[in-house]
């Protein structure tokens, strides 16, 4: 069958790069796609929020699978256009979106259900907000209500840092109408994880566990980011709290949208804080993670084109996961600069070097494909500020992230950077 993939960055190389292996796959298209994504797919020039170019494009083309990467075309309604149109999607609907779209929603979602999730009050005016900081103090943790790119959280340990955040979103519009109401909530301590799941609308299967560094620097300092590097499994999801997570979190979502006959079809992703009281909600995203994403599917045997094309059907009863026991790490290597202002059409060398290593792969975030001024040789370029995911098995975790370190060090380009310490977490906790 024909499929076509939306989005540009390292999670949908990495969707593409699997799908691409499945006997299903006929013919791969990517909107817009990237540079690595050019040589398994035929690149589209159409924007992943151009919902009627990739309409017509579908139609076009006689797609018989469209599977939706980001975010921001599921929140628009992509998936309610395709239906409309009989044309099978992967993704949920946009009222059920919402769950991502609007951190209001998503809170006051989970409170209705007794979800555990942090105690929370939501503000549209600022000097409101203003108020209830210095009455609540610090520290606090700052959201804005609609997307932004994974950016719109701040954890504030002082006073100060909160008047910052609350100014920036609502009276400095950093983010524009994604910050005209903002969510404050108690800030949890613990340890994150990632728990992705699978759903036909009844039927819930769970991706392995992940761990995701949010913050750019080592030893999780700095501003965060869209993510940094990330590795599969995270020691901390153990079996029972997975099942708790599960019972707690993931059933009462899809059973209340199921309920309202609106089934849940798609990724549904829920950021956790194991915490003292046990796991707690932090936020929930529609979409694969990323770059958790990046480190679960090379750990992934099953056909995943196959295990889509079930959850878009209802087929989910009694369909069961094979994983790959190693675990898998992936290293984001970003733009100097980034998350804040990056250079871009910066050349990348090395990545013929990193072909020859066995369980490695470079999933490419922010690249395009360019021409070597001095022999007009084919090379990839730097597009963005997550540049490459650059990812590795082990047969343990210290294995996968000395193999995956190995890798990123033959790799170079102009002022890049890279956490240094990613799966630290993770051999902290398998030494317990």
């Amino acid at each position: 069958m024909k499929i076509l993939l939306i989005g540009s960055g390292g999670r949908e190389h990495a969707l593409a790069w699997k799908m691409a292996k499945s006997p299903k796959c006929e013919k791969l298209y990517c909107a817009p796609g990237n540079g690595g994504m050019s040589e398994i797919a035929e690149l589209v020039n159409i924007e992943a929020d151009d919902i009627n170019g990739l309409l017509e494009f579908a139609k076009s083309k006689k797609i018989g699978l469209t599977v939706v990467g980001p975010e921001v075309p599921l929140v628009a309604g992509i998936a309610d256009a395709f239906q409309k149109e009989a044309l099978k999607v992967f993704g949920p609907a946009k009222g059920l979106a919402r769950l991502e779209g609007s951190k209001v929603f998503a809170k006051e979602m989970m409170k209705r259900l007794g979800v555990p999730t942090a105690g929370f009050s939501v503000f549209d005016n600022a000097e409101a907000a203003l108020k209830h900081l210095e009455e609540k103090g610090a520290p606090i943790v700052v959201k804005a209500d609609g997307l932004c790119g994974g950016k719109g959280v701040v954890v504030c340990k002082t006073v100060d840092e909160g008047k910052e955040a609350i100014s920036a979103m609502m009276i400095g519009k950093v983010f524009g109408p994604a910050g005209n109401r903002i969510v404050m909530e108690e800030c949890l301590t613990g340890e994150e994880a990632s728990i992705i799941v699978i759903s036909d609308g009844k039927n819930v299967i769970p991706l392995a566990s992940s761990q995701d560094h949010k913050r750019v620097f080592d030893k999780d300092r700095g501003p965060n980011t869209g993510g940094m590097g990330a590795y599969s499994p995270a020691p901390v999801v153990t079996d029972a709290l997975l099942k708790k997570v599960m019972e707690t979190v993931i059933y009462p979502i899809v059973q209340d949208f199921a309920r309202s006959g609106t089934p849940y079809k798609g990724v549904l992703y829920a950021g956790i804080m194991v915490t003292e009281k046990g796991p707690m909600v932090l936020e929930f995203n529609v979409r694969f993670g990323d770059p958790e994403t990046q480190a679960i599917l090379p750990r992934l045997k099953s056909d995943l084109v196959e295990v889509m094309e079930r959850a878009s059907d209802g087929r989910l009863g009694g369909y069961n996961l094979e994983w790959d026991r190693r675990p898998c790490v992936s290293v984001v290597m970003a733009s100097g600069g980034y998350p804040d202002k990056y250079e871009k059409g910066i050349e990348i060398k090395g990545l013929d070097d990193v072909r020859a290593e066995k369980d490695v792969v470079v999933f490419h975030a922010g690249t395009k494909v360019g021409i070597r001024s001095t022999d007009t040789a084919r090379t990839f370029l730097t597009n963005g500020g997550r540049v490459l995911n650059v990812t590795a098995l082990g047969d343990d975790i210290e294995k996968a992230i000395d193999r995956c370190y190995e890798a990123v060090r033959m790799i170079s380009f102009d002022r890049m950077h890279y956490r240094k310490d990613i799966g630290h977490r993770a051999i902290k906790n398998s030494n317990q």
